[in-house]
């Protein structure tokens, strides 16, 4: 199947590793021209090398979005090299466990700019281009922990991440008339190496396998490039009635039944 994406500007944050990387891989398969962001730039630098082996033209720029004003230099050094931004997918984000009440303002804030505001700042000023352009593809990644509880010490990640579902959804409503469509995705328990689902299968095993037996139907943990594929297609005309949508890609992990 031609996806449709050859040429395409593609910007994905949080592209040095995990499923970011992945994702900026994915893309880079299908032709699109890709700008890499993360903050850091060893790190960046590999995944940029790895991209770029897929014969596709490449931009890394070493990044804190949590910064207010690195939105701004990540459009404006976009805009530069390829002139325009068709895809926009916000991957950059993190964790902090803890019991609600030991948690800090600190803690809230830190997590909140890195899973939301930064995503928000970045999507605010990547849309009056799209709108000229009178197309644009932003894509949000969430977490099936945003759809449904996930249990004890995640108050702070489920919070942001139902948040940015909610904000796809209105985004969707508000962008759809200037061809700009918006969608989240949210994976379940994705393990790569280097990653915290890898770790704690290295620490633990048995624990591990009594998770994998409880929680994943499918029997294993999901890959990075079973998420990058959807978020591929997603990304392509191929999924042109799609927007404002939140598509699991959780091997059944999760149980909402929407």
């Amino acid at each position: 199947m031609d996806l449709g994406l050859k040429e395409k500007v593609a910007v994905v944050t949080g592209s040095s590793r995990g499923i970011g990387r992945g994702i900026a891989l994915g893309l880079a398969l299908e032709g699109c021209r890709i700008v890499l962001c993360a903050r850091n730039q060893v790190d960046l630098m590999k995944a940029e090398e790895a991209v770029r082996a897929r014969n596709v033209e490449t931009l890394a720029l070493p990044l804190d979005i949590t910064k207010p004003g690195s939105e701004l230099q990540l459009v404006e050094s976009t805009l530069r090299k390829f002139g325009r931004i068709d895809i926009l997918v916000n991957n950059a984000g993190g964790n902090r466990r803890g019991r609600f009440e030991a948690t800090t303002d600190v803690d809230w804030k830190e997590i909140i700019d890195l899973n939301l505001l930064s995503h928000v700042r970045i999507s605010r000023a990547v849309v009056p281009h799209m709108r000229k352009q009178g197309e644009g593809v932003i894509l949000f990644m969430a977490s099936v922990f945003g759809r449904e509880s996930g249990g004890p010490n995640l108050s702070i990640y489920n919070t942001t991440k139902s948040g940015i579902i909610s904000l796809a959804k209105i985004m969707a409503v508000e962008l759809a008339p200037h061809g700009i469509r918006v969608n989240s995705v949210a994976p379940g328990s994705i393990r790569f190496p280097g990653g915290s689902w890898d770790g704690r299968a290295r620490e633990d095993p048995e624990a591990i396998a009594g998770f994998v037996e409880r929680e994943l139907p499918l029997g294993r943990f999901g890959t990075v490039e079973e998420v990058a594929d959807v978020v591929v297609f997603l990304a392509s005309k191929r999924a042109g009635l799609i927007t404002g949508a939140c598509i699991s890609v959780d091997g059944c992990q999760s149980h909402c039944l929407i």
